[in-house]
């Protein structure tokens, strides 16, 4: 595999991060292409686990996925494309969970766990993409409510909502439900505070029962 690099120049850090395009469905791929597209982003998402975004160059993707890295410019452009790709891709394997997985994050179970498992699966993917998400909300901090990845949960959410409690303004307490899940307040929560994913997740489930304990 070569390593050369054929854009002169790359720096290590990643570019900063743009509005996050909304999930248009994909182009139909051969094969081996779509082989390479996975190896490629699961070996982003390695290496921004290990290491955080800034991290991410299209060298070490190539040498961690085995991929030439010509191919991996031709695939994705640059580094910023590549990070936005990972995001794309993670938010589409969530939809696919919770609009048509198996239950409860799926169709079948009752509407109260459904609502339950959606909370606590959003509370992993915002820890699992927690530093690209934040990069992209300090960059752009309203751009997330037009973002197509927070339209399809907000309606998702909406749509629970409005079977938990007929007549109540759903769309409003979507939104209301979605909101500590800003990058910025569970990067403090998680970060700054130390508190563990299931704290995080038994304090929302707290929260959403509170006026019932009163």
């Amino acid at each position: 595999m070569s390593t050369e690099n054929p854009r002169a120049g790359e720096q290590a850090a990643a570019p900063a991060l743009g509005l996050l395009p909304t999930l248009d469905a994909p182009a139909p791929e051969r094969a081996d292409a779509a082989r390479n597209r996975r190896r490629i982003l699961d070996a982003a998402a390695r290496i921004v686990a290990e290491q955080g975004p800034d991290a991410v160059t299209m060298n070490q993707v190539a040498h961690a996925s085995g991929i030439g890295v010509g191919t991996v410019y031709r695939r994705f452009g640059d580094v910023s494309q590549l990070l936005w790709a990972l995001l794309d891709d993670r938010e589409r394997q969530f939809q696919e969970a919770y609009m048509s997985g198996p239950p409860p994050l799926g169709p079948g179970a009752p509407t109260a766990e459904r609502l339950d498992a959606f909370l606590d699966a959003l509370v992993d993917r915002v820890a699992e993409q927690r530093e690209i998400l934040l990069a992209a909300h300090s960059a752009a901090p309203r751009a997330r409510y037009h973002s197509g990845a927070y339209r399809v949960m907000h309606t998702h959410v909406a749509l629970l909502v409005g079977r938990l409690r007929p007549g109540s303004d759903g769309a409003l307490l979507a939104h209301l439900l979605l909101a500590p899940f800003s990058p910025d307040v569970m990067h403090h929560l998680a970060v700054e505070q130390e508190l563990s994913g299931e704290r995080l997740k038994a304090g929302v489930r707290e929260l959403l029962t509170l006026r019932q304990d009163g």
